[in-house]
Order: structure tokens, then C-alpha cells, then sequence
């Protein structure tokens, strides 16, 4: 950092409330957004309040210094990164001032995330109408910086047609409150002189100067989103000085506060899919179907669906929609759900048999949920494709006019076949709008020019032989900035440059942005010279083509990680609120690791504190549109970064503890005395790495492995019967043997003959978590060579915790790619309830019945099947509730350290699962198959949660036993 800017973060931290970061880290963290592109920042501040955004411009401009203000850092053309101060408002900078039902709007800050506005407006039957996909984690600043779209806009319109005013601030410290404007209320603002008064004198001038331009160039289409909004300077459209601001990507103002509209939430929503033979018989229908007033129409092609993450096995894809091999997604509102289907089905026979297309109506509210997924998830869904290069956006978000969108596509399609080009095709058909992610090559110089020569012809194609829009939602940045000739006249550009100064003559608010953009293969994060560092990696990576950066590009910043609710990704996200403790945030930093900029080297200490945080729950697995799998990435970090070199207390205390357990059964006694003596307490505790306010877990006095091989023979028959081997894990065994002992009374009860493995054997979790790899191998390699006979006659092996089984499921095929055995291994081990559910034939369960709680564990959730719990449950007559909690917090070790970790553990747990548990009355059973998450429980609520094996072994106490077992 050069000496002005590090006089500047001095100034910072000395006159604001909120947090300034100046470091390598956090510079490298904010360097780039969704785009292709990356600059480094100056440095970020987190302001918390309005005087300190205020004094934040004013700092930056006595030092010269550019500013970016930016939302939560999914725009897709550049204009979220660059060579400046970023202001960063999602942290503090995020609440609703005031919502006013009667009068249909809300006052926000600009930090606040979209769809917080939308569940406290939609408690007065109220909602904010544009909702891209992003609307579980963009913020309304961003929205109104790109003017954002979405789903509905159909009806609601754009980001641009719902602001009602805003207050503003310019880089040379002028606060404004901008909206509609008067002849009259002109009149007194330029009488009044001033910042205020120059500043609109200008603009009518403009105005004045090319209206009749604006008027007879601006597109007449929906999705006009690229260039500046002049048009909303227009008499005709009120002099809306806020509306022109929409749009702006912050290269004019930096917003303060806005008034928004609010629009009435339909009462019923019904979802009507109607399928096709391809995307242009899709989008040849669209007209006729506008005709109806659906509230949405989306259309996406069946690349989408084949290239989709198949989570819910015969539910994704072509069994959950009409045949076809392309799609239109046509939502029809109403005042109750019952008027919205008798709208659909009214479309669905008018246009249904004339069209030749499949119709499907759909009667679960679960199942549109789901449809909608694979609508919303299509920009990550699509950027990797199973044998394809990598997908780049550059071109994928033109729009014209809805009746030009069929023909438009059939010549984009030929476009993309002159460049060698395939893509995935989607987006708001309604509306004209077309999204695609396209595989680019942006590394090579020849790529560039490929790159370069494609986006200018597909520019005039679209712009000059249809009249549209480079940008149809996501705005110009540095993608479509240098493209905007294509679009408009000279004249109009010079006018929209004109408008940029009035506001910002000094060119410093997100400079090089729309109007005065480099050329599009410039800036990129990867280009001719891009060159990651070479990984000798310890996991095969076999969906990365074996390649750690590759795995590590995997992340594309949709930033579905930075939700606050919903799901299990990403823990740490939502107790911090932290961008480098988001698995977007730890990508990224894995990036600039390899890229060697910024940060460098395996030993870089900001690096470790992003990925520090990390659960490992796997979430980012399941939850991630690309599957990026952070606690693998963290795996293999630890395991270089502590090579050759002494780790914290923890990672040996806990990454061992396999080895201490069965030292401590020896003298089980002993060992708890030990542990709770309050003095040695916090001894140990502190030896180990374990925080004070923790307690220790107490060693059963018998393991459950001593019971088993003491225990008074086998069942009568038990040779005739299917043999199982139950693994027993260090947890079950040592700590909760009654579960692993609940578990054998059920398999044999079933029919079952139960064996287990010959000698002590680790799955590895806790050396995996840690990094431990060489460890962790050799842990595998001993499991496979002592269960070979019975996984090569295919013997099924139970688990009894799930983040054993998806070890075996998970990690060993990336730590062992080219064991057959580890492969045949992965495929024959299951989870108790996945073994019920799944092998287990013809079973009559024993019902009595009553109320469950189940919390579902996040490598459940996240590799095995995430249902079989609930399941299980269900066919022993429980009335399952099972709330969205994410991740207990525990995680196996991590709860237990000390420090920022027992207190990202707490929050964790306390945002759902403790206040349910806290909330479920005596009558309710607590059921989770984690033991850490049994210890979270237990260790702050006080309460005892269950195993299933506990409940399915009490349930069957008594019960004549099945007469048959056939094993699946």
C-alpha cells in the first residue's frame, strides 16, 4: 500500500464507527465480483452508519482516491471491483428504516438484503416486485446500481420503475434527496443556487439538449437495462432525477437511503410448465402466451436440466417435468391459490393442443419450489458441464423485443456455431431476455481475439438488426461498456458521458465503468498471462480434472452462500456476516493464494484465518449451485500449510483422538474424574485446546466393542441370515455405546446377522478436518485391507455416524481414486436409516407413534440421504418437525475450541436449532444421528437427543420380529 493510501486508513480508523481493512487480505477478498474480471481495491470499509459512508467519501476524496460502493458482489460485468476505496454496506449498513403499508413503500438502507424487505413487507400482504435469483442474498443498493430485474418483472418492472426517491451522496460531499421533479419545484431549486442548483441546471440542460435522441434511440423494448436511463430526465417521465441514478453501477452517486414501492403479494401462485421440442418452439410460443397476463415466463432449455446437480435422485430433471427438451415456466397469479390454478388451467387448454406442446400443472407446492431451483440455479448449474471447457459470462444477458426473441435466437444460435460455441439457453422469455454462460476462452491470446470478435458481432446482431439490449438485467460494467456504440448514436454517448460528469466531474466513483470502459479483455482474472501456481495436491480432485486450481475456480461468486437463512451453507457466514468466513470469501482467497498477487504461499496467515472458520459441515457441497466443497479445499490447505511444522494443541488433542479414546477406556473411571476435578478440568481443557466453557464428555465404562465380543452368542439361525457389519465409530463406541447396542438389537430384529470389523478401525474424520492426511490414509488403507474379504462379497457395511459414512462415501474416493475396492466400498455403506429405507425389504415397522423433533446432520444433508431419518421416522408413526437449522454448530472438534470458534459454534446454534429445542415441549423426542450435534444440545439446552437407533430400538422392544428379510 502506497504511503497516501496508508495515511488514508489511518484517517479512517480514527473518524469512523465502522471497520476499515487496509491488509493484503482483505484487499484480495474484494477483488473481484461474479465477473471475468479483477482489479484490486485500495482497500474496503464496513461503514455502520450514515455519517460514516459521509466521512468515508470525504477521506477518500482529500486523498484523491476512487470509490466503488458495492451490494453483496454478484454483478456479472465488472462493475463490482475495482482500483478504489469499496464501501461495503452489507455488514451494518442494513436495516429498514420505515415501511409505510398504506402507502405502499419501505425507506432502506442500502446494505439491506432483498428479501429481509420482502418478509416484512409481505407481512401487510405487500412485496418489492423485481426479484432476481440472487434475492435470498443481493441488497437493495446493488439492485438499484444495476436496476435489476428477475422473475417477476414481468409485472412489477424493473429495479428503475420502483424507486420513489433517494438521498444521495457525490463524491464531492453534496447530500441530495433526488425523486420527481416539477416544472415548479425546478424552478426553486435553481433559484436556490448551489451544489443542488448546478447540478440540475445541468441535467435540463441535458435534457433539453437530447431529448428528442433519447427519445427516438432509446430501445422500446422491457429489458433496456445497458446505458444510462436519460429517458427518466424526459418531461414525460417527471425529471425523476432518483430514477435516472438507477443503473448507474456507482459511477455517479453513492446511495445513502431510497424510498421504494411496494406491490400486493399475489394471494395464489400456480405454477404451468409447458414443454416443447426446442428452445425456439419455446420462445415461437411466447406472444400467444402474454396474451393470458401470466406474472411470469421463464424459458431454459434442457442443457439446464442434464447439467443440473441431481440432489433428489428420479425428482430432478426430466421426471419432474413435461417431455420436452425445452421448457416454459409460466406463473399465474391470483387471489388465492385456487383462482391462480383456474387461470393456469384456463391457459393450459387454450394453448395447450394447438401448440403440440406438454403441459404440466402442477398440484404440490414442493414440487414448483423445486422447478423454480432449477430455474434460479441456472447460472451456476451451467458453468461447469460435465466434458465441457468451463462457462464465462461476456454475452449472457441480451434482450429484445418478446416478439423478436424466437428469431433472435435462432440467429444467436448461428452465431454460436460460426465461433464453435455451446451453450445452455435460458432466462425471462416474457420479457425478451436471454441468459447463457458460454465457454470463452479467456487464456489464451488467441482466445481473447475469439472472445473480442464474438461479443462485437453479437452485439450488432442483437442491437442492430433487432433494436435490443447488450444488458437486460445485469447491467454494462466492463463486459458491455465498450460495446454501448453498437447500441446507441454518438450523440447519445457523448450525452450519457455528459451525465456522468454533472454528477461526478472528478471521474472518481467507480471509474472506467459503461461509458468510458477499457476494452472487454482487459482486467480479466485469468487472461494470456494467467498462470496459478502448480499444486502437488494430496486429493485427486476427479471432478477438476485432478486439478486443485481448477477446484479452487470452481466457485463463479453467485454467492448463494451469503444467504442469512435457509439450507446449511455456510454456517460461518451467517453467525459473522464476514466475506472471507463465506465459502465464496475462503474460494477467493484460495484464488490469490495460487495466484500469487496479493497473497502468496501455503503459509500466508490470511488465508488460514478465512478458512479457519470453516465448519467443514459440507454444505457448500449440496447448497453450492457448483458444488464447490470447501472443507476439502481446507483439508488440503492444512495439510500443506502444517507441513514439516508444529499445529495448535487442538489438532492433536482432537485430530487424534481415536488413539486417546482407546487409552481412556482402558480406565474409564480414571479418565472422568480427571476430567471433571475442577482444577485438572481446566488444565486438560487448556492442553487441549478445549474452550473453558465446555464441558468434557464423559467415556462410557464399557464400549460398545467389549459388549459386543463379550456378549452371549448370536441369534438362533443367525448363519442362515444376511450378514451386515456394523462399523463401530470412535464416538459410538466409546462415548454412546448404548447406541451402537440399540443398533445391533434392530439389524438382528430385522434378520439381520451382525458382525463387526476384527480389529480397531478409524474412518479418519477428525484427521481429515484437521489436515492429517498422511494420518488419514493410513487409517483408509487399514480399513480397506482389514473389511476386503467382506466388501469384495459385498457385504453392507452400516455406520452409525454420518460423518463416518460419508467419509467413506466422500473422501476416500478423492484420497484413493484408484482403489477399486474404496470405490466398491463407497458404494455398499450406509446409514442406518439409509439401510432401513433403502436395502431392507418388505419390513413391517412396529408404529407408536407420537412427536419428533429431527435435526438432520449437515454430511447428511450434504452427501448422504437427507431424508432417510425423517423417513424411518414417519413409517414409526412420528409426526416429524424438522426445522431449516442449517448446522448445529458443533461439527465434531470445532464446537469444542476455544476461542472465536466456541462463539461462531454458539451463534450457529442459536439462530435455529436451540431456541427449537428450547421451544419443544417434554412430549417431544429429540432425534439427531450426530453426536456432535447430540452435544450441542446436551451441552447448552440440557437436553437429551436421541439416536435413531435408540428410537428405532425402542419402538421394536417386544415386537415379534419380520418373518422374512430380503436384502434389496
Amino acid at each position: 500500500m502506497s504511503e497516501p493510501y496508508a495515511s488514508l486508513a489511518h484517517r479512517l480508523q480514527r473518524e469512523i464507527e465502522g471497520e476499515v481493512r487496509f491488509d493484503a487480505g482483505s484487499r484480495a477478498l474484494y477483488s473481484t465480483d461474479a465477473s471475468n474480471y479483477r482489479q484490486t481495491p485500495i482497500g474496503v470499509v464496513l461503514p455502520r452508519t450514515r455519517e460514516d459512508v459521509i466521512r468515508t467519501v470525504a477521506a477518500c476524496r482529500d486523498h484523491d482516491a476512487p470509490v466503488l460502493a458495492r451490494g453483496g458482489g454478484t454483478s456479472l460485468a465488472g462493475q463490482g471491483c475495482n482500483v478504489a476505496v469499496v464501501i461495503d454496506m452489507t455488514k451494518h449498513y442494513d436495516e429498514v428504516l420505515e415501511l409505510d403499508p398504506a402507502g405502499r413503500t419501505a425507506r432502506v438502507q442500502p446494505g439491506l438484503i432483498l428479501d429481509e424487505l420482502r418478509s416484512r413487507a409481505g407481512e401487510s400482504g405487500l412485496t418489492f416486485g423485481p426479484d432476481p435469483a440472487t434475492h435470498s442474498h443481493c441488497t437493495l443498493g446493488g439492485m438499484i446500481g444495476n436496476n435489476a430485474c428477475g422473475i417477476h418483472s414481468l409485472t412489477a418492472g424493473k429495479t428503475v420503475d420502483n424507486v420513489v426517491s433517494m438521498e444521495v451522496l457525490t463524491y464531492d460531499g453534496e447530500v441530495l434527496e433526488v425523486g420527481q421533479t416539477s416544472a415548479s419545484d425546478l424552478e426553486r431549486i435553481l433559484a436556490r443556487g448551489g451544489r443542488r442548483g448546478e447540478i440540475y441546471r445541468d441535467l435540463a440542460a441535458l435534457r433539453d439538449r437530447h431529448g428528442d435522441a433519447v427519445r427516438d434511440g432509446y430501445p422500446d423494448i422491457p429489458r433496456r437495462v445497458s446505458g444510462y436511463n436519460l429517458d427518466e430526465l424526459l418531461p414525460e417521465k417527471g425529471f425523476h432525477a432518483a430514477r435516472a441514478l438507477v443503473g448507474t453501477e456507482g459511477t455517479c452517486v453513492t446511495y445513502l437511503e431510497a424510498t421504494v414501492r411496494l406491490v400486493e403479494n399475489p394471494g395464489g401462485r400456480s405454477l404451468l410448465v409447458l414443454g416443447y421440442e426446442d428452445v425456439f418452439a419455446a420462445a415461437d410460443q411466447v406472444p400467444a402466451i402474454l396474451e393470458y397476463d401470466p406474472i411470469a415466463l421463464e424459458g431454459m432449455d434442457v442443457s439446464l436440466i442434464q447439467n443440473f446437480r441431481r440432489e433428489i435422485p428420479g425428482r430432478y430433471g426430466h421426471d419432474i417435468l413435461p417431455e420436452g427438451s425445452a421448457w416454459l415456466l409460466v406463473e399465474f397469479g391470483g387471489t388465492s391459490r385456487d383462482a391462480a390454478r383456474e387461470r393456469a388451467r384456463h391457459a393450459r387448454e387454450a394453448i395447450g393442443a394447438p401448440t403440440g406442446c406438454a403441459p404440466g400443472l402442477y398440484e404440490d407446492p414442493e414440487e414448483e419450489a423445486l422447478v423454480w431451483r432449477i430455474r434460479e440455479e441456472g447460472l451456476g448449474a451451467t458453468a461447469r458441464m460435465p466434458g465441457r471447457p468451463d462457462m464465462h459470462p461476456g454475452w449472457e444477458d441480451s434482450a429484445v423485443h418478446p416478439e423478436d426473441l424466437a428469431d433472435y435466437l435462432r440467429d444467436l444460435e448461428g452465431l454460436f456455431d460460426e465461433y464453435g460455441l455451446e451453450t445452455s439457453v435460458y432466462g425471462h422469455f416474457g420479457e425478451g431476455c436471454v441468459h447463457c454462460r458460454i465457454p470463452f476462452d479467456l487464456r489464451t491470446a488467441d482466445g481473447l481475439e475469439a472472445y473480442r470478435a464474438f461479443v462485437e458481432e453479437a452485439a450488432e446482431l442483437c442491437c442492430g438488426r433487432y433494436g435490443g439490449s447488450l444488458s437486460g438485467e445485469h447491467g454494462d460494467g466492463l463486459s458491455r461498456g465498450p460495446l454501448l456504440s453498437r447500441m446507441y448514436s454518438e450523440e447519445l454517448i457523448d450525452a450519457m458521458r455528459a451525465f456522468k460528469g454533472i454528477w461526478d466531474p472528478e471521474d472518481r466513483m467507480n471509474p472506467g465503468r459503461i461509458v468510458e470502459a477499457a476494452d472487454p479483455t482487459e482486467h480479466l482474472r485469468l487472461g494470456a498471462d494467467f498462470a496459478p501456481a502448480t499444486v502437488e495436491s494430496r486429493y485427486s480432485y476427479p471432478e477438476d480434472d485432478g486439478d486443485f486450481s481448477r477446484a479452487v475456480l470452481r466457485c463463479v461468486g453467485v454467492g448463494k452462500c451469503r444467504r442469512e437463512g435457509g439450507g446449511t451453507m455456510c454456517p460461518s457466514w451467517m453467525a459473522t456476516r464476514e466475506e472471507a468466513h463465506s465459502t465464496r470469501g475462503r474460494a477467493r482467497m484460495l484464488f490469490e493464494m495460487l495466484n500469487g498477487e496479493e497473497i502468496g504461499g501455503w503459509r500466508d496467515d490470511a488465508v488460514l484465518d478465512s478458512l479457519d472458520l470453516c465448519l467443514g459441515c459440507k454444505g457448500c457441497k449440496s447448497d453450492c449451485p457448483v458444488s464447490v466443497d470447501m472443507a476439502t479445499y481446507k483439508s488440503e490447505y492444512l495439510s500443506h500449510h502444517y507441513a514439516r511444522r508444529p499445529r495448535p494443541r487442538a489438532h492433536y488433542a482432537m485430530g487424534l483422538i481415536r488413539w486417546g479414546a482407546r487409552l481412556a477406556a482402558k480406565m474409564p473411571g480414571l479418565a472422568n474424574r480427571l476430567a471433571r476435578a475442577p482444577v485438572l478440568s481446566r488444565a486438560i481443557k487448556w492442553t487441549a485446546g478445549v474452550a473453558p466453557e465446555r464441558e468434557l464428555p464423559a467415556f462410557a465404562e464399557e464400549t460398545f466393542v467389549t459388549w459386543f465380543r463379550s456378549r452371549d452368542g448370536e441369534p438362533e439361525g443367525a448363519e442362515e441370515r444376511p450378514e451386515v457389519v456394523l462399523f463401530p465409530d470412535t464416538f459410538n463406541d466409546h462415548f454412546h455405546p448404548d447406541v451402537a447396542r440399540a443398533a445391533v438389537e434392530a439389524l438382528e430384529w430385522a434378520g439381520c446377522r451382525v458382525t463387526i470389523p476384527p480389529r480397531p478401525l478409524c474412518c479418519g474424520r477428525p484427521l481429515f478436518h484437521y489436515g492429517m492426511l498422511d494420518l488419514a490414509e493410513r487409517q483408509q488403507r487399514r480399513v480397506l485391507e482389514t473389511l476386503r474379504p467382506k466388501i469384495r462379497a459385498g457385504v453392507p457395511i452400516v455406520g452409525l455416524e454420518p460423518s463416518c459414512v460419508a467419509t467413506f462415501r466422500d473422501e476416500l474416493r478423492g484420497l484413493l481414486p484408484d482403489d477399486e475396492d474404496a470405490e466398491r466400498l463407497r458404494e455398499n455403506v450406509w446409514l442406518l436409516s439409509e439401510f432401513f429405507q433403502e436395502r431392507l425389504d418388505g419390513i413391517d415397522l412396529p408404529e407408536p407413534g407420537g412427536r419428533a423433533l429431527l435435526h438432520v446432520h449437515c454430511h447428511q444433508k450434504s452427501v448422504l440421504s437427507k431424508d432417510a431419518d425423517r423417513e424411518l421416522l414417519e413409517r414409526l408413526g412420528y409426526a416429524c418437525d424438522v426445522p431449516d437449522a442449517g448446522c448445529c454448530g458443533m461439527a465434531g472438534a470445532f464446537g469444542f475450541e476455544r476461542g472465536d470458534k466456541y462463539e461462531v459454534s454458539i451463534a450457529c446454534g442459536e439462530r435455529v436449532l436451540l431456541p427449537a429445542v428450547r421451544e419443544a415441549g417434554d412430549e417431544v423426542v429429540l432425534v439427531t444421528s450426530g453426536y456432535s450435534c447430540r452435544e450441542q444440545i446436551a451441552q447448552t439446552t440440557g437436553r437429551r437427543a436421541h439416536h435413531l437407533a435408540e428410537i428405532l430400538g425402542d419402538a421394536i422392544e417386544g415386537t415379534p420380529p419380520p418373518s422374512e428379510l430380503r436384502l434389496r
